[in-house]
């Protein structure tokens, strides 16, 4: 991975916050933010820097929404340096929720241990959205299940109707998991996309199934669509309007028939997290 210095006024709060001989590790460059792990004596934290216009309005942004939902004291330093921004945060130690049901098409993983992860995911978006919070990029790889509760990691998107308005820069975040109604707003140029909690309890839903079936969750096949000849607006477009099912549930029918469900009801009818998380641990009581 290619990734940009790190500024020398978030390399000096690295080590301020971790301790001296803090080591970097690179872990994502993308859209004008690079994420490094610092690891030092005192403890490990995430350094994120956003450089440019982009870069830097997307880690402002999740400085104000890490803020938001966790309380102030979550972002332990933050500052700008000329053409960016930068922020430092906990890292999450945990699996993700991909990573704790990844062994549920071979076996090897204990249904009743894959249950309760998927009820906890569902549980902490539920929380987020009591608090009038909407993370925005639901994916199964942001959900972090640290010994204090799920973290929520690229919080960039996140929004709240009193403290963070949705954002301008967004685009929709992983077509393969959009409401086809967000898809359809995303696809006709809404500005800003706003994502609501029904949208996310798709999105949420899409994310389990995912996670379970380790491939993505419509069946493109059966609605003739070749998802890997389109562009991400292509995608949003055919997700919007050629009525993709959902795959058939083969990996862990009776978890993805729920979810399926979830996926397959308009957005008006669609349960909230809470309910999904009811409802995945009433029928799943037995796993």
């Amino acid at each position: 991975m290619t990734t940009p210095p790190i500024p020398l006024e978030a390399r000096i709060a690295a080590d301020a916050t971790c301790g001296d001989g803090t080591v970097l590790e690179p872990v994502t460059d993308r859209r004008g933010c690079a994420v490094w792990k610092a690891t030092g004596p005192l403890r490990s934290a995430a350094v994120k820097c956003g450089a440019g216009p982009e870069g830097t309005v997307i880690v402002l942004r999740e400085s104000a929404a890490v803020a938001g939902i966790l309380g102030s004291s979550a972002v332990m330093a933050q500052g700008r340096s000329p053409g960016g921004a930068w922020m430092i945060t906990a890292w999450h130690d945990g699996p993700s929720t991909r990573q704790l049901l990844a062994g549920v098409p071979d076996g090897t993983t204990d249904l009743g241990a894959a249950r309760d992860a998927m009820v906890t995911a569902c549980e902490a978006v539920a929380a987020l959205h009591s608090a009038g919070w909407v993370h925005g990029d639901i994916q199964p790889d942001q959900m972090v299940h640290t010994p204090t509760g799920v973290r929520f990691l690229d919080c960039s998107w996140a929004w709240h109707p009193l403290t963070l308005g949705p954002s301008n820069l967004f685009r929709g975040g992983m077509p393969h998991l959009l409401a086809p109604e967000l898809a359809w707003k995303v696809h006709r140029g809404h500005r800003p996309v706003v994502v609501t909690s029904t949208d996310e309890v798709y999105t949420l839903a899409a994310s389990l199934f995912c996670a379970i079936a380790d491939e993505w969750p419509l069946s493109y096949a059966e609605a003739g669509v070749d998802p890997s000849a389109l562009d991400a607006p292509g995608l949003r477009h055919a997700i919007a309007t050629r009525g993709i099912p959902v795959r058939s549930a083969t990996v862990w029918p009776t978890a993805q028939v729920v979810l399926s469900h979830v996926m397959s009801r308009p957005d008006y009818r669609r349960p909230s997290a809470a309910d999904l998380a009811i409802l995945l641990g009433t029928v799943l009581a037995g796993a």
